[in-house]
């Protein structure tokens, strides 16, 4: 979990966040954001967003807002990510909107699942959710096709199975989205929602969103 950028895999309700206000409104200078992708981002997350390894997200396609956001937790150490917070050091919020704007223009390339068990397990919690345990659909948040939606829910559709179940286990243990101040409100309610799933349950959400296109 030491070279992720995300995420997380599901990050879910609120309305627009203290650092999301704060977003720059001035236009994206994707020139300046290609430069930075191929000198710092790309060795984990690919020059076009599809990450060359599981241990690290795909961003290709995700909302602009989502990961200007999620740069700037890792600036503030809002989210702790060692590697994370180093890469964003440097960034101004400038450059975090600008690369916000280039991973989201990136085409996404899909996956494919492997375990038609676990997507079929998958498919009805992220449809139905869990109605015993009171786990909501993940479709709420994330559409139905696991696009996301701006400007608050990342893009689950095609993300490496086990980047999202590494998210979703570090959301339930605590690790994600549990600041003390409560500045990170989708974080804190994906904690909520990741503290109804079963390990199983994680694992067949993980699963599907990696087929999902």
């Amino acid at each position: 979990m030491k070279r992720m950028l995300l995420l997380a895999t599901v990050v879910a309700l609120g309305s627009a966040t203290p650092a999301l206000a704060q977003t720059p409104a001035g236009k994206p200078d994707l020139a300046k954001a290609r430069t930075i992708v191929n000198q710092v981002c790309s060795a984990c997350h690919g020059t076009d967003g599809n990450s060359p390894t599981p241990v690290n997200p795909s961003l290709a396609g995700h909302p602009a807002e989502y990961i200007t956001l999620q740069l700037a937790h890792f600036k503030s150490g809002l989210r702790v990510n060692a590697v994370m917070q180093g890469m964003t050091a440097a960034l101004s919020p400038e450059d975090m909107n600008s690369l916000g704007a280039y991973f989201s223009q990136q085409k996404p390339k899909g996956l494919a699942a492997k375990d038609a068990a676990l997507v079929t397990a998958g498919q009805t919690l992220f449809r139905g959710g869990d109605a015993a345990s009171g786990a909501p659909a993940c479709s709420g948040c994330h559409s139905p096709t696991g696009a996301g939606i701006p400007k608050n829910f990342p893009r689950l559709a095609g993300q490496y199975a086990d980047y999202a179940y590494a998210q979703l286990k570090a959301f339930k243990a605590g690790e994600r989205g549990a600041d003390k101040d409560g500045k990170d409100v989708n974080g804190r309610i994906m904690t909520a929602v990741a503290a109804k799933l079963t390990d199983a349950q994680m694992k067949a959400v993980a699963e599907y969103l990696q087929g999902l296109r």
